[in-house]
C-alpha cells in the first residue's frame, strides 16, 4: 500500500509539473525549425544538428519547406524558429511582428544548370540577364520550382530584371511546384535549364547530362537568415531554446561548423554572421 501511495504521489507531481510548464525530462528540450529545403537537401542539417545537440542537449526537428511556406509556418506559430533565404520576405516577417529579430548566418550563390549540349548557347556566361534572354528567345526548356520558395522568388526577380514575362510564356517554361531536389530531377529528365542554389547542386546525385552553365554574376548572391518566431504572437514558442539555436549558429563554433561542411573539399555555405550578433 505504501508503494502504491508513493507511486500515486510521483504521478501527481509529474502531472503538476507538466501542467505548470516546468520541464520534466530531456525530451522537452526540442524545438521546431521551419527551414528552406536547401539546408536539408544540401546535407547541411545532418552535419550541424548533431553538433548542436551534443553542445546543448536540444533536439531540432526540421520542417523543410520553401521559404514562403516556412515563413507561413512561422506566422501560424507552428515553428519556434525560421531559417530561410529571402531577405525581403524575412524583413517583412519581422516588421509585421511575427519574428523577433533577423540574424544573417551564411551565404552561397545561385547557379544556372543545364544540358551539356547548351541549346541556348549560354555556357560560361557570367551575365544572368543575357543568359535568361537567350533561354526565352530560344524557348529551350526551363524547370522552375514554382513554389514561392526563396529560390523561386529569386528566379522571378531575375526574369523580371531581364525583362522577360514567364507567366503564360508557353510549354518551354515548366513549373514543378516542388522542392529543389525534385526540380533538379525534372530538369535532368527533360534536359532543361534550372536555377538552383549551389549547396543543393553539390549534394545532388542524379545529374544526368546537367552541368553548371552560368555562375559568377553578383545578382546570384544567396543570403540566409534565421529568426525566432515572436512569442508575443504565440505564447507556446520556446523562446529560450529557440534563441539558443540562433546564438549557436552565429557563434564562432556554429560558424566554424558551417564552414567545415564540404563535399569533395568544396564548401557549400560560407558563414557571415555579423559582428555584434550574439
Amino acid at each position: 500500500m505504501r508503494i502504491l501511495h508513493s507511486a500515486l504521489i510521483s504521478a501527481a507531481i509529474g502531472l503538476t509539473l507538466a501542467l505548470s510548464g516546468t520541464p520534466v525530462s530531456a525530451q522537452d528540450k526540442v524545438i521546431t525549425v521551419a527551414s528552406t529545403t536547401s539546408t536539408e537537401q544540401s546535407g547541411l542539417f545532418k552535419a550541424l544538428l548533431p553538433k548542436f545537440k551534443e553542445k546543448t542537449g536540444i533536439e531540432v526537428r526540421v520542417i523543410a519547406q520553401g521559404t514562403g511556406q516556412a515563413l507561413e509556418t512561422g506566422r501560424r506559430g507552428d515553428a519556434d524558429v525560421v531559417f530561410v533565404h529571402d531577405a525581403a520576405s524575412e524583413k517583412k516577417f519581422v516588421a509585421e511582428g511575427f519574428g523577433v529579430e533577423r540574424f544573417e548566418v551564411m551565404y552561397n550563390d545561385f547557379i544556372v544548370v543545364g544540358p551539356k549540349s547548351d541549346p541556348a548557347g549560354i555556357a560560361g556566361s557570367k551575365d544572368i540577364d543575357a543568359a535568361l534572354k537567350k533561354i526565352a528567345a530560344a524557348k529551350t526548356p526551363f524547370a522552375s520550382r514554382g513554389d514561392d520558395s526563396g529560390t523561386h522568388k529569386a528566379e522571378q526577380r531575375l526574369w523580371k530584371a531581364a525583362g522577360i514575362e514567364v507567366k503564360g510564356a508557353g510549354d518551354w517554361y515548366r513549373e514543378t511546384g516542388s522542392g529543389m531536389g525534385p526540380t533538379l530531377n525534372t530538369a535532368s529528365a527533360m534536359n532543361a535549364y534550372a536555377l538552383t542554389d549551389r549547396g543543393t547542386w553539390l549534394n545532388f546525385k542524379n545529374r544526368g547530362d546537367l552541368t553548371i552553365i552560368v555562375e559568377g554574376d553578383l545578382k546570384l548572391f544567396n543570403q540566409y537568415g534565421v529568426i525566432l518566431v515572436n512569442p508575443a504572437k504565440h505564447s507556446h514558442v520556446k523562446k529560450e531554446l529557440g534563441q539558443s539555436f540562433i546564438d549557436w549558429l552565429v557563434s564562432g563554433e556554429g560558424q566554424k561548423a558551417i564552414a567545415d561542411y564540404k563535399i569533395d573539399g568544396e564548401p557549400l555555405f560560407f558563414p557571415n554572421a555579423k559582428k555584434g550578433q550574439s
